[in-house]
């Protein structure tokens, strides 16, 4: 074995590095913001003797980060952020040919993906970068004498964000934490067209299922909801959203889509998608009414937007129809099936969003990582919003990759916007 594979690891079979390599440079063919991120921090080293920890879904995407993050300086560790979203021949790859230690197998037990976090929690991090904030709550729960060590934290996901503000709320934030998810460039791209095309991407490789004609249930109205509705509708799919947030009801309403209780909508629906990142958003109530083979699925973050623990207790068998697909018989004598155990579908199931997408997104990551050194000391306790000049620096340099030109302010409209004397 090569000197670069004896870093610590935990991956399935580093046989599959070529393979990984070959698919990393592809997804990088779409990631021109990461990579001008890249040769930067190759440069000026942002991250020189940080100890970082990113727990993220080990995709193509996620290997353009970690890159950089090593051109950056950072002695970084990688793990996977679920069970199911870890791509093998990428974490090889990571391994193999960029010296990276990951630890992270897809299909990975609970056992495992719990014994990963604490692995990496080992490794004394000065940086943490969290899909879900798993990383940071045991970090609060178990190792509080390390806290000392950390700089601050990134988070990237909705679910992760609503369990920060419950940190800050019960005054166990102690330390700067960055909300990379609300930034313009990431909720507004990833989490809409990423989320909406790669749920259906999942969906259907799971199933081969037409859409056209299909009555799709989405749970959730949020961005990632309002892209798995837009995307089912322009499948030729017939939209029904459930909400408990008035505002987003009235929104999915007026953006055409019909607007019912999940009581009323689930003995409508074919198609079942959670995107809410709250639990048991489907449960026995629901199951009891659905339609024979009606499928359901989720692409929230964690795996409890499904109550499948009720589910199995009103089954009599299940079995495997497809890969990443099973069949639940009911007690009733009708079935569902449940996409990729509940878990994220688009990962599960697929491949997880498009790398142009994720391009802004971990553009998003990579520099809050450097926000939080450079501000060291500078920043109390919290939870920060990406500077906007980050977020319009990386909108900028992905028009200017996608060969799109805007305008810009003449000195007139500049002294106009910035005056109030001016009127009718």
């Amino acid at each position: 074995m090569s000197t670069i594979t004896q870093v610590k690891h935990d991956v399935k079979d580093l046989s599959l590095a070529p393979l990984g390599k070959q698919r990393i440079e592809w997804a990088g063919r779409e990631m021109p913001v990461l990579r001008q991120i890249q040769d930067r921090f190759a440069q000026e080293k942002p991250l020189a003797g940080v100890r970082l920890v990113a727990c993220c879904h080990v995709t193509t995407e996620t290997a353009h980060l970690a890159i950089a993050l090593k051109n950056a300086g950072a002695d970084a560790v990688l793990i996977a952020s679920n069970p199911l979203s870890t791509q093998d021949d990428v974490a090889a790859c990571l391994v193999a040919d960029y010296g990276i230690s990951v630890y992270a197998q897809k299909g990975e037990d609970n056992e495992t993906y719990h014994r990963h976090v604490r692995v990496a929690l080992d490794h004394k991090p000065n940086i943490i970068i969290d899909d879900g904030s798993d990383v940071v709550a045991t970090l609060i729960q178990e190792r509080q004498d390390q806290l000392a060590d950390l700089i601050g934290t990134t988070e990237e996901t909705t679910t992760g964000i609503v369990r920060l503000k419950a940190m800050l709320k019960d005054g166990v934030l102690t330390f700067p934490a960055m909300n990379v998810n609300d930034a313009d460039t990431k909720h507004l791209f990833d989490n809409r067209y990423g989320t909406g095309q790669s749920t259906l991407d999942g969906i259907i490789r799971a199933t081969n299922i037409l859409l056209a004609g299909k009555t799709v249930v989405v749970a959730g109205y949020g961005w990632c909801g309002k892209g798995a509705a837009l995307r089912a509708r322009g499948m030729g799919s017939n939209v029904i959203v459930t909400e408990i947030d008035p505002v987003k009801a009235i929104e999915a309403a007026m953006d055409g889509f019909r607007v019912l209780p999940m009581a009323l909508a689930a003995p409508l629906g074919d198609l079942f998608i959670t995107v809410t990142g709250n639990k048991h958003v489907i449960r026995k109530e629901h199951f009891e009414v659905m339609k024979d083979g009606a499928i359901v699925c989720n692409s929230g973050h964690f795996d409890i937007e499904i109550d499948l623990k009720s589910l199995k207790a009103m089954t009599t068998e299940v079995k495997v129809v497809r890969n990443f697909t099973e069949e639940y018989r009911l007690t009733n004598g009708k079935s569902v099936v449940v996409i990729g155990e509940g878990r994220l579908v688009n990962l599960a199931a697929a491949e997880g969003h498009p790398s142009a997408v994720m391009d802004m997104s971990f553009a998003n990551q990579a520099l809050a990582c450097e926000y939080l050194v450079k501000n060291q000391g500078k920043l109390a306790p919290g939870l920060y919003s990406i500077p906007t000049e980050v977020d319009h620096e990386i909108a900028r340099l992905k028009l200017q990759a996608m060969g799109i030109a805007i305008d810009s302010l003449t000195s007139e409209q500049e002294a106009y916007i910035n005056s109030w004397t001016a009127g009718t």
